[in-house]
């Protein structure tokens, strides 16, 4: 059985269990909540020593980084696919997956917004300003990139790994309250990945750790 080390609010975490579930790959969960430090115990340290969520136990390796964790599990289950056949349109689908995983999220996770709050002074307003404007800036890209590869889903007519990504990236645009009005096509692909069951598992919401 493997073990996800996550938090049930984390995106990064989220975009892991969508894979794993779409793959069929059943895992027990260990929780480290990030308000208050635990992901800094040294317990944890020991497996991760960056001091992030997830760290998948896979009983034989220690895997970090969500990106690398869903390239392994594609990898090693190689059915359902979470990348397509051609090479272009795998690149395709890793632009979109990197655009949250590199561009968006990176900025607007937790420690990054202590420490434009704690260590440059910047109050409720200008930390909102910042978390709109990298998500809205990311799903500009993303939309066009829908509109030239999409179908049902952000890449065609079967969940990828850019839907493992897009679906909880949302989820941290509506809890900040970030307009996404303009992005039609991030919405439709959203809904339709968030009706499969291996996302609606997966949500927050759904997790034992959950608030």
């Amino acid at each position: 059985m493997m073990v996800l080390h996550g938090y049930w609010r984390s995106t990064s975490s989220y975009r892991v269990r969508i894979a794993l579930n779409l793959k069929g790959i059943e895992y027990d969960q260990v929780t480290h909540d990030l308000r208050t430090g635990e992901q800094a115990a040294p317990d944890y340290v020991a497996l991760n020593p960056q001091r992030l969520v997830p760290t998948l136990d896979t009983g034989d390796v220690l895997l970090t980084q969500s990106i690398a964790i869903i390239e392994w599990l594609e990898e090693q289950y190689p059915e359902p696919r979470l990348l397509p056949e051609a090479p272009h349109d795998r690149a395709a689908v890793r632009a979109m997956s990197d655009i949250v995983a590199c561009d968006i999220h990176p900025l607007n996770n937790v420690r990054v917004l202590n420490a434009i709050k704690n260590d440059l002074g910047a109050n409720a307003t200008q930390t909102s300003a910042w978390i709109s404007h990298w998500i809205q800036s990311g799903f500009t890209a993303i939309e066009a990139l829908i509109e030239k590869h999409g179908g049902t889903y952000a890449f065609g007519d079967m969940p990828t790994m850019a839907d493992c990504c897009l679906v909880p990236q949302l989820y941290s645009a509506e809890r900040f309250e970030v307009d996404v009005s303009a992005y039609p096509r991030i919405l439709a692909a959203t809904e339709a990945a968030s009706r499969l069951p291996a996302f609606e598992k997966a949500h927050p919401s759904r997790q034992p750790d959950a608030d």
